[in-house]
């Protein structure tokens, strides 16, 4: 079982105010970990604390659980922090900065390495935050979600806001390719592959008639160098070819 970082600046705090089913509090944890974060304060939890239900939800992410702080109210739960969001979807009549959870953990991320110590708020399943828990907080955070149904189960809010902070983070690019132990073809080895397409298309009158044979042949090299085949793949077009040609009649 992993041990958790005993920093508490290092990431965002996770309180769940009042929370009413223990499984929803080990899916937050699970998702909580999934992406960082660490720390986890309940508040009220209305089954008490330890549940088992949670732990059971949780899976490998009872650490989390285990290090869980219980307080009696949202005040005792963030007297520490520098800087609170209270995640809602509803209209609340107070005056506070609304962000997106994009913008709020770019900001958390901000005042992390600043040395700050970071709230988000999570209320409960039924109804959300009050007003009073919300007036606890700087600023509200509100998921973007189709206005006709906006209510997200505990855990889903968990693993979005999660996810923003884990993606303000990291360097991963937004999209890879897994080349599975080979190489990318070098242009050489593309310029060849369209050398042999073309010598064959054009034994089998494929590029016809004249007068747009030109603009086929550039689209089919413009094709081939637009797919990004590793070598093994062009290999396996050339040996294609040559079987086509020797299966003919």
């Amino acid at each position: 079982m992993r041990a958790l970082s005993s920093d508490l600046g290092a990431s965002p705090l996770i309180v769940l105010t009042r929370p009413q089913m223990g499984e929803n509090i080990g899916a937050a944890a699970r998702a909580m970990l999934n992406f960082g974060l660490e720390h986890m304060r309940l508040v009220a939890p209305r089954d008490g604390w330890p549940n088992p239900a949670a732990v059971a939800m949780a899976s490998g992410a009872s650490p989390v659980l285990e290090n869980a702080g219980v307080f009696a109210d949202v005040a005792a739960a963030v007297a520490d922090c520098d800087y609170v969001y209270a995640t809602t979807a509803r209209a609340r009549g107070l005056v506070k900065p609304v962000l997106t959870p994009e913008t709020a953990m770019a900001e958390a991320r901000a005042m992390v390495a600043a040395g700050k110590r970071v709230a988000v708020l999570f209320g409960p399943e039924r109804a959300g935050l009050e007003n009073e828990d919300v007036a606890q907080a700087n600023a509200i955070v509100t998921i973007p979600v189709n206005p006709g149904f906006y209510s997200l189960n505990l855990a889903q809010g968990v693993l979005l806001t999660a996810y923003e902070w884990m993606r303000q983070g990291t360097d991963a690019p937004g999209a890879r390719l897994e080349l599975a132990g080979t190489d990318l073809a070098s242009a050489v080895e593309i310029e060849k592959l369209g050398d042999h397409f073309e010598e064959k298309l054009d034994a089998a009158r494929f590029f016809f008639p004249p007068e747009k044979a030109p603009g086929m042949k550039l689209n089919l090299r413009n094709m081939l160098r637009r797919w990004g085949m590793t070598r093994s793949e062009v290999q396996t077009l050339h040996g294609i070819l040559r079987q086509l040609v020797r299966g003919r009649p």
